[in-house]
């Protein structure tokens, strides 16, 4: 089997996805997506040089093709070129479980699970509509409830002012839900080290199952300073784009859950090997996974087959995004998605169906302090 050709398809709908389609000499073709959303034309560009690359090999010799990926261009890929990677990875995989008429998560070692654990998005414009809409998620079947840390405009933040209404959220929503459904918030990498450690002590009381990515991701020592001032579980990787990268949070045991995102970190291949490395540090799994319905798929096979796995990140439910475009989505029922048995990711693509969501620019959003200094998203 030889690939034969790599095509990108940009989307717009609820949000802008990048999806690859690798197809091959014996007809079978297979699916990935790309994180970076926002980047989307950077990552197409990145693919472009790959392109020629691929076209030839076997498919089969995963391994071999992220080597040549990551090394072929001298120097070491980073951001951009690993979510390119990372969709034409997720693909490799799709086609090797098809062609061999076993899903990918016995490709990657078998089930090591029956289901896997899921959560959602909520959000409020106030304390009050917040808690409302966690309740709404606990009756449509939640375990575990995740929210933001609030921005006072859509435009503006202030830190003292967001931490002082996390605090309020996290009692009521704790008040709320009871002991037996699990939280945690998303600061969002938007607080110094301060606030964050301030928010971190505040939050202890109230058992979150983690704070996540509650310092920037640039700079490592800061969590060695917040790790040892806290009990409240830390989790992060998610703007990491290879096991490199989570080298110093993994070895010094900085995080109790790794955000490891494969859509932006080169894949199911390097996704697997991170992994590994973070159970022989008892570090859990808490996916980073908030894209479109491939990415979803791909992270439930890596999910299936890694026992150091916590929870997946999901704000869609399947078939809620681009159902026409994705077919077969895995089912969720009362918490937790459930085990594929089509062979590969389980999925298909229609190429036609995807032409009604039309690709267009859109910013992401940016936030800045009151003084008009800016400040992460």
């Amino acid at each position: 089997m030889k690939i034969t050709d790599i095509t990108v398809y940009l989307a717009k709908e609820w949000r802008t996805f990048l999806f690859v389609i690798i197809d091959t000499d014996e007809g079978i073709y297979g699916i990935g997506e790309s994180g970076i959303t926002g980047r989307e034309l950077a990552v197409q560009g990145a693919i472009e040089h790959l392109k020629p690359l691929l076209i030839g090999q076997d498919p089969f010799r995963i391994e071999h093709i992220w080597q040549l990926m990551f090394r072929s261009g001298f120097f070491p890929a980073q951001r951009i070129l690993t979510s390119a990677m990372a969709a034409i990875d997720v693909a490799l995989w799709d086609i090797k479980g098809k062609a061999l008429g076993v899903p990918v998560y016995e490709l990657l070692g078998g089930r090591v699970r029956d289901k896997v654990l899921t959560y959602n998005h909520n959000s409020g414009e106030t304390v009050e509509a917040l808690v409302e809409r966690c309740l709404q998620a606990v009756d449509e079947g939640h375990k575990v409830l995740r929210w933001g840390l609030a921005h006072q405009s859509s435009t503006e933040f202030t830190p003292r002012q967001a931490v002082l209404r996390a605090i309020k959220e996290f009692d009521a929503i704790r008040s709320a839900v009871g002991d037996d459904i699990e939280i945690c918030i998303d600061l969002h990498t938007r607080l110094n080290l301060a606030d964050a450690l301030w928010l971190c002590q505040e939050a202890e009381p109230y058992r979150p199952l983690f704070v996540e990515d509650p310092l920037r991701s640039e700079n490592y020592q800061t969590y060695r300073s917040l790790r040892n001032r806290t009990t409240v579980p830390l989790a992060a990787g998610e703007q990491y784009s290879s096991k490199w990268e989570f080298r110093q949070v993994i070895e010094e045991d900085l995080i109790d859950y790794a955000r490891i995102d494969l859509c932006i970190c080169a894949g199911l291949t390097e996704a697997k090997k991170i992994a590994g490395w973070c159970e022989t540090h008892y570090i859990d799994l808490a996916v980073h996974n908030p894209i479109g319905p491939v990415a979803t798929s791909a992270f439930l096979h890596l999910n299936l087959a890694c026992s150091n796995f916590a929870v997946q990140e999901m704000p869609r439910l399947p078939n809620e995004s681009l159902p026409d475009v994705v077919l077969n989505q895995p089912e969720w029922r009362d918490g937790y998605l459930l085990p594929p048995e089509r062979p590969g990711l389980g999925i298909e693509f229609d190429r036609e169906a995807v032409k009604k969501y039309p690709f267009e620019i859109t910013p992401i959003p940016m936030l800045h302090r009151v003084d008009g200094s800016m400040t992460n998203w």
